[in-house]
């Protein structure tokens, strides 16, 4: 078994939804080069544990988790803060502008097109 193969990210491929932190366990031996396990798997899942083939085969799917999770990370940190977004919409508010002329609407469409969704 190759490190990495028993990812997060290959599981969630596997189950085809998010990883269940309750309901699985993912160990090593403490060592960076150390080999990725699944130390537990609940019965309570409605598939059973994975074979080592099974997730090797879903190395592309779990990439694409991976990348996808990064860019909506990386969205959802450039966005304003929620205090600042309310300033201004208030501002767009009271000057009328509560379309695409807005500053709210600018700078949320800013983030939007610099991070489109993959």
């Amino acid at each position: 078994m190759a490190q990495g193969h028993f990812s997060k990210a290959r599981i969630e491929a596997y189950l085809g939804t998010r990883f269940p932190k309750d309901k699985i366990t993912i160990s090593n031996n403490g060592q960076s080069d150390s080999l990725n396990y699944i130390s537990y798997w609940s019965s309570d899942l409605e598939k059973s544990q994975p074979t080592e083939d099974e997730l090797i085969a879903l190395k592309t799917q779990g990439d694409l988790i991976v990348t996808n999770n990064q860019r909506s990370n990386k969205r959802r940190n450039e966005y304003p803060l929620i205090a600042e977004q309310l300033d201004k919409l208030y501002h767009d508010m009271t000057a009328g502008k509560l379309d695409a002329t807005g500053e709210w609407h600018k700078a949320i469409k800013a983030v939007k097109d610099a991070n489109p969704k993959g």
